[in-house]
């Protein structure tokens, strides 16, 4: 979701997510600065597993893993 900010790569990753099979990875890439911190907080309060993030040149990966029951 480069280009974006904030509420806009959650809510991309949660339309994703829902869409997704249990266990199944996503790969999210943003440029928002807040991004790391709001993408941080929606896998953790919706159960998704953050696998890891990395920063370059300004734009953060994330690779996430869905919940296999979602949480909320």
């Amino acid at each position: 979701m480069c280009g974006t900010f904030c509420p806009e790569p959650v809510l991309a990753a949660n339309r994703v997510l829902n869409e997704l099979p249990e266990g199944a990875e996503l790969v999210l890439l943003a440029d928002d600065p807040v991004a790391e911190i709001d993408i941080t907080h929606f896998c953790r309060s919706k159960g998704h597993c953050l696998l890891s993030v990395t920063q370059q040149d300004g734009t953060f990966w994330f690779r996430i893993r869905r919940a296999t029951i979602p949480v909320g």
